[in-house]
């Protein structure tokens, strides 16, 4: 006699499998929404400005300004796949590379905050507080020291803007491109474009340009956040066994899985943030860590090259250019500071040292989270803007 259960229709995909499937529809269409926010922010920003965009930011053509504004922005909204998207948006509206640049180097620093913040959890132990301090501002002071090397080249020698440059137009073209000549993507995103600045057209002037600038933000956001949501649920049980695998294997596995994480999730602040209390744990050393800290800084570009398929016409060039230079950025520093053993030290050196400060007088680190983060940048962009 046939058992009952076996007239019961079984499903040919486990529960769980259609499940992941409706997720993965969901991750391409927030990329696609995306896509369509970095359209409306530069469509937006030509609307707002015209062909202004080099007088309204001229307070920021001081590279040091600009700089600052990344990193206050990045603090604030900590979310520098955010600000990198926004940018290149800014870049397709007219803002020159030139400015920009400086601004995506500021986003490397103000993304760091996140797993500074997540160290203080740790503030009662003092064992733990030191290493998870330690783990946390080895980030801050590599992306500083990155800083400090390629700012100077690029304000001298135009070093990244060449490189850059040089690659975007062998991939998109140069500027014979007309606005009218809309490539695949542009057609693909014109539906949506097309009605969401129909409705912000209906204001007056300016504010027309404001308001999509505004829609578009605000899908950015939206569209950032829950790809970082959904990529976890898909992917943060391969994340963690490609990062216990790779960690104390060597710097090289240590930085590729920096990189290859965050590129899975989605956000360098949740890869280096699930690292700090790892640290504070002693479940891994600094040096262990400290490679996996900065491959998360090249993992995060991905999003800006994401965002840079949105722009076609002749600004394509332009957006593609500032997505590189985030890009190249970060896989010089790496293979620079890296790569030189006397440069390698000195992050470690400036976590130990500040991480002994904090231990001892936890007033430093509220000093070191408030002033490299906020205050500082501010007071700087105020007296240029007021000078």
């Amino acid at each position: 006699m046939a058992n009952p259960a076996d007239t019961i229709p079984r499903s040919s995909a486990a529960p769980g499998e259609s499940g992941n499937g409706l997720q993965w529809l969901a991750v391409i269409g927030l990329i696609y929404l995306l896509i369509c926010a970095v359209s409306l922010i530069g469509g937006g920003f030509k609307m707002a400005v015209g062909d202004q965009a080099s007088q309204l930011f001229a307070f920021a053509s001081n590279p040091f300004v600009g700089l600052m504004i990344g990193i206050v922005a990045t603090a604030l909204i900590q979310s520098s796949s955010t600000v990198s998207s926004l940018i290149v948006g800014m870049v397709a509206g007219g803002l020159p590379v030139t400015i920009a640049i400086p601004m995506i180097m500021g986003a490397n620093v103000g993304t760091t905050l996140t797993n500074t913040l997540v160290s203080l959890g740790h503030i009662r132990s003092k064992e733990e507080f030191h290493r998870a301090f330690s783990a946390a501002t080895v980030h801050d002071f590599f992306n500083l020291l990155a800083i400090l090397i390629f700012l100077p080249l690029e304000m001298i020698f135009g070093l990244l803007d060449k490189v850059a440059g040089a690659l975007s137009t062998m991939l998109v073209g140069g500027g014979s491109y007309s606005i009218s000549e809309a490539d695949f993507m542009d057609m693909a995103t014109a539906p949506v474009v097309g009605t969401l600045e129909g409705v912000t057209t209906m204001l007056p002037g300016v504010f027309a340009g404001l308001a999509t600038i505004a829609v578009g933000l605000a899908l950015i956001f939206l569209s950032i956040r829950y790809i970082g949501n959904l990529l976890k649920r898909l992917m943060i049980g391969r994340a963690k066994a490609i990062l216990h695998s790779a960690i104390g294997r060597g710097p090289l596995a240590g930085i590729g899985s920096g990189a290859l994480v965050t590129m899975l999730v989605q956000s360098s602040s949740t890869t280096t943030s699930l690292m700090v209390p790892l640290a504070g744990s002693g479940a891994f050393t600094l040096r262990q860590i400290y490679p996996f800290m900065i491959g998360a800084n090249i993992g995060t570009t991905i999003t800006a090259l994401l965002a840079a398929t949105a722009v076609s016409g002749a600004v394509a060039v332009y957006a593609l250019q500032i997505a590189l230079v985030h890009v190249f950025f970060n896989v010089f520093a790496v293979a620079l500071i890296f790569g030189v053993p006397l440069l390698r030290n000195l992050p470690l050196r400036g976590a130990e040292w500040l991480a002994s400060l904090a231990t001892e007088r936890k007033l430093f680190a509220a000093l070191w989270v408030l002033g490299v983060f906020l205050v500082l940048p501010m007071l700087l962009i105020g007296i240029t803007i007021i000078m």
